[in-house]
């Protein structure tokens, strides 16, 4: 079974302002063991707030390892309210933040496993350097 671990993130430059969203992708051995880089996407959304760039971090990012045949994911996140949205905890009460979770629980629906889970900032360092090299690149 294809098993990979994703860092995702998002920013905006103002709340709302300039937004993009992104995620990295490692593989994962069979003892859950995380490996080389195999895979990273980024998104510009333009002119938008954090939470939505969150979100379209976590889609690119997903819609990514479908693309490269993983079955199994394991979602990492310094978003805690994202985390907490998409595993039931909290209700998503955003019209806006609605609709992206509806991706992200389709997306989520085509892996045989998907688990999302806190880290800290400071262990999502690779997702966030290509959130502001995207940001870079277009502002």
């Amino acid at each position: 079974m294809k098993r990979v671990r994703m860092y995702a993130d998002g920013g905006s430059r103002g709340n709302p302002g300039p937004a993009a969203g992104a995620a990295v992708l490692f593989a994962l051995s069979s003892k859950g063991e995380q490996g080389e880089r195999v895979g990273e996407a980024a998104k510009y959304i333009g002119i938008d707030t954090n939470n939505q760039a969150e979100y379209t971090g976590i889609i690119v990012g997903l819609q990514k390892a479908l693309d490269l045949g993983y079955e199994e994911i394991d979602v990492r996140l310094d978003s805690e309210l994202a985390v907490k949205q998409i595993n039931g905890i909290y209700r998503v009460k955003n019209p806006q933040i609605a609709q992206r979770f509806l991706e992200v629980h389709h997306l989520r629906s085509q892996f045989k496993k998907a688990t999302f889970s806190h880290v800290f900032r400071e262990q999502n360092t690779a997702a966030d350097a290509l959130v502001n090299a995207t940001l870079d690149a277009v502002i």
